[in-house]
């Protein structure tokens, strides 16, 4: 099973348009697919419920105390969306059960500054450093060749931490969202849209 998880302690980075994006090209690639949504203000839970019943099936992970998930066994991707503020104890255990983080960042001084602390703790954790779970940062709302690109490199130049891909800002992920729906799923989605997704995809799936 791979288990994904997106992760940022800065809210409104992206965390949740990452996290369904993700679990729907799994689930279009005929994978078994479960989402658990940690934060508390259920945003990946609500647009899963918004789903069509004619797309490819997402199943929401339960994570209630005392519930089940009968058809887990069935689970060949899970993509965890976690809460702003995960640090500490918490984040050490969810790293101790995933195989990949994806990490969205915006480019503003703000956003840098709030991701600091939380590469830095992600940098010294055991699983990390034995290379038992890769990060990968994803530029969220970034043109390429502009100065907040060059100050996102810059940032992350301090950390060994990959910039895998930029995700450029477009109408089409609030509309397509608001649906219960993912860019994947749309027939009218640009061709250069998809293809700023394709390096962390090809990420995801490659062997460690």
């Amino acid at each position: 099973m791979r288990k994904i998880m997106v992760a940022n302690p800065k809210g409104g980075c992206g965390k949740s348009t990452m996290a369904i994006h993700l679990a729907s090209w799994f689930a279009r690639c005929d994978e078994e697919v479960f989402m658990a949504d940690l934060d508390r203000q259920q945003s990946s839970r609500q647009w899963l419920a918004q789903r069509p019943t004619s797309l490819a099936p997402i199943r929401p992970w339960e994570t209630a105390e005392g519930s089940t998930n009968p058809a887990a066994d069935a689970c060949s991707v899970m993509v965890v969306d976690t809460p702003a503020g995960l640090h500490g104890k918490g984040l050490k255990k969810l790293l101790g059960m995933v195989d990949r983080v994806v990490v969205p960042v915006a480019p503003s001084q703000f956003d840098l500054i709030a991701s600091r602390d939380f590469f830095e703790e992600l940098a010294e954790t055991k699983a990390v450093r034995k290379d038992r779970v890769g990060i990968a940062i994803v530029g969220m709302r970034v043109e390429p060749r502009t100065r907040a690109y060059q100050q996102l490199i810059d940032f992350l130049g301090q950390f060994d931490l990959p910039l895998v891909t930029c995700i450029r800002h477009a109408q089409r992920y609030v509309q397509a969202v608001e649906s219960g729906i993912t860019l994947f799923d749309t027939k009218g989605a640009v061709e250069s849209e998809r293809e700023q997704w394709q390096p962390l995809l090809d990420w995801l799936v490659t062997k460690r």
